[in-house]
């Protein structure tokens, strides 16, 4: 079977695929393009088919082709608010509806990565800020809040939170608290609980860099207790877009000349390496305050993509991994505490954290929000100890939608 058949199936792009397929392929080596073109054909034969256009919106962006990916999703909006992804496993037991916003594929939680396989039924439905915004929302057991935090999506997550007052059905990660996992305001929500390091995180104009460029302003004035080097990024960036550690003022000057954004996050550089100057990564998933292991990164650069921190051609590191996933309880003894004030605080029903531990053994966040991919797709031949780890936290949020259904309903089920 050829990458494209491997990625469409037999339907081709004409069903709605969601991002899941699209991520298989990449981490298994696929090449995406041949789909896209594939893809492209189709759309030259159909190009009235919404969820063609949905999937190609999909495809160019994980070819890193952001703005010609928001045009085809631009244009499937424009036909068609609500795509379906039936549940692998028949009959579906439940229908979760997910009210999504266009945007780049961070812009949503990726909730079919982590139901890729499973008896629920998914439904994305697009909104915009409207009155009438959920007048025609399909029917649905539960409803997910999937929209990401931004500028942008604020004002739609406002909206929202009046709208879903007395929602008759069970509504998880409410509009109302996802503007915590803002940067900033994460720092800040979460600033003062023991052994956890929330680096303050703040948010500066280009104005205010150039004012430290030229000695106007000092860093610590910018952001309290802050000292070089420091780490900036742009407002809104995602997946290290533009994220930068600076080590002096000369160097802020060097970042900006290569952009032109406006407004940025600046927060302190902490070395988190050990002694042999390696860097660890651990993304979890919190599913209802219960802590799920994800994966943990291994590189000596201190900005770690795990698709890039030689996990797949570094024996070792695959070993430690799998020794921390098999001996996750530790860990979250360790910092149990510090892991449930977590939670509390947030008050989001799933949540993705990524973080590391300290040489002093406090636990450094990094971000926090519901929109990190947590999958079951890694090779088994390279990875065989990791998948058992990402299905407890699948079954983990299956049972906590199951939980939702009226007792009459599961129980004929």
């Amino acid at each position: 079977m050829n990458d494209s058949a491997a990625i469409l199936g037999q339907q081709g792009g004409l069903e709605y695929l969601g991002l899941a397929p699209f991520l298989r392929a990449s981490i298994a080596g696929a090449d995406l393009r041949q789909a896209t073109q594939q893809m492209l054909q189709e759309l030259a034969e159909d190009s009235s088919n919404p969820n063609l256009l949905m999937n190609l919106a999909i495809a160019v962006q994980c070819l890193n082709q952001k703005e010609l990916g928001l045009g085809f999703m631009q244009e499937a909006l424009s036909l068609q608010a609500t795509y379906v992804l039936p549940a692998r496993v028949q009959p579906a037991r439940l229908r979760l509806l997910v009210l999504a916003t266009q945007g780049s594929i961070q812009a949503n939680t990726p909730l079919e990565c982590l139901l890729e396989v499973s008896d629920i039924e998914l439904v994305l439905h697009y909104i915009e800020a409207g009155e009438h915004m959920l007048a025609d929302v399909p029917a649905h057991d539960v409803l997910f809040v999937g929209i990401s935090d931004s500028d942008a999506n604020r004002p739609l997550l406002k909206a929202l939170q009046k709208q879903l007052e007395g929602w008759s059905r069970p509504v998880l990660n409410a509009p109302q608290y996802i503007p915590h996992t803002g940067r900033d305001q994460a720092s800040s929500l979460l600033s003062g609980i023991p052994q956890l390091l929330a680096p303050p995180t703040v948010r500066v104009s280009v104005a205010d860099l150039y004012a430290l460029v030229m000695g106007q302003t000092g860093e610590s004035q910018l952001a309290g207790d802050c000292s070089f080097p420091i780490i900036l990024r742009p407002v809104g960036s995602q997946a290290g877009a533009d994220l930068q550690k600076i080590d002096n003022a000369a160097e802020v000057a060097h970042y900006l000349a290569g952009l032109e954004d406006t407004e940025f996050f600046l927060a302190p550089f902490i070395d988190y390496s050990d002694a042999e100057g390696q860097f660890r990564k651990i993304r979890i998933a919190f599913i209802k305050g219960q802590a799920f292991v994800c994966h943990m990164g291994i590189s000596s650069n201190w900005m770690i993509h795990y698709v890039n921190a030689g996990m797949y051609e570094d024996d070792w590191k695959r070993q430690e991994e799998a020794r921390f996933m098999r001996d996750f309880p530790d860990f979250v003894q360790r910092h149990r505490a510090a892991l449930d004030t977590i939670c509390q605080r947030m008050q989001l029903d799933y949540l993705v954290m990524d973080c590391a531990e300290t040489r002093d053994g406090e636990l450094l966040l990094f971000e926090i929000d519901h929109g990190g991919v947590v999958h079951a797709m890694d090779v088994e031949q390279i990875f065989p100890y990791k998948n058992e780890h990402i299905h407890k936290a699948q079954m983990a949020f299956r049972e906590l939608l199951y939980g939702l259904l009226p007792r009459t309903v599961s129980a004929g089920l």
